[in-house]
């Protein structure tokens, strides 16, 4: 699939230079070329580590290991983004089909298709690139330490 060309100006803008000096080819071509990793290729689409998925291309927050599940597909799927503001989408009719395009809404950075077959609350699936996402861990609460009186 070829780099995606559109009038939209994102809050994070960089020159294509710049976005090749940051990103790994491989993250590249995903992010701002609109590619696709393999199935059960990329990172964390098995990962059950509670934690905040981030853009790997602006750090903005995308999506919270609690709405993540098994779609089956070899993609991190989740069935909302962590705030509606975070993600945009927008149509893909390439390759012959009507797809929903889902990009980061602060850079523009290509994260997968959002297809209507998920499981509830939303019924949606967010079929994310994991190439796309870095992993936050969340830290665990420090344990109460105040004395007995």
């Amino acid at each position: 699939m070829g780099k995606k060309k559109d009038d939209t100006v994102w809050p994070v803008t960089k020159d294509d230079a710049e976005w090749r000096n940051q990103l790994t080819p491989k993250q590249y071509h995903v992010t701002r070329e609109a590619g696709t990793e393999r199935a059960f290729s990329g990172p964390n689409w098995d990962a059950k580590t509670p934690g905040t998925y981030h853009c790997i291309c602006c750090n903005e927050p995308l999506f919270v290991s609690d709405t993540k599940y098994d779609s089956g597909t070899g993609w991190p799927s989740f069935f909302q983004p962590i705030t509606p503001e975070a993600v945009a989408e927008r149509a893909d009719n390439s390759l012959f089909m009507k797809r929903t395009e889902v990009v980061c809404s602060n850079c523009g950075a290509h994260l997968g298709h959002v297809f209507p077959d998920g499981p509830p609350p939303t019924g949606q699936r967010y079929c994310m690139n994991g190439t796309a996402m870095r992993l936050e861990p969340t830290t665990p609460e420090p344990a109460d330490t105040q004395a007995e009186n």
